[in-house]
């Protein structure tokens, strides 16, 4: 069993929903992965600015499956504008 933990940076100016939708994304993206952790850690302010933002939204997801993460789910977050930072790790 692979365990993982996904911290992502997201900007402070996104409303509740939009963070949700953005999470829920995720979710659909790690089909056959099973979510066994999910904190939202808050807002906090970063230690440099980040695309002119001084702040971030703090989430992290720990979740586990038999198989690797697909590819191109990196590749899915940067592509994303909203996400400022993301932190994937097997733990």
């Amino acid at each position: 069993m692979r365990n993982y933990e996904l911290v992502l940076v997201l900007k402070t100016t996104l409303k509740e929903a939009d963070r949700k939708k953005i999470l829920s994304g995720l979710k659909d993206l790690l089909k056959g992965f099973k979510v066994s952790k999910e904190e939202d850690m808050g807002q906090k302010p970063l230690s440099y600015p980040i695309k002119k933002e001084v702040a971030g939204y703090f989430s992290s997801l720990n979740f586990e499956s038999e198989n690797p993460v697909p590819e191109d789910f990196e590749k899915k977050l940067f592509g994303n504008d909203d996400v400022l930072r993301h932190l994937l790790i097997r733990i």
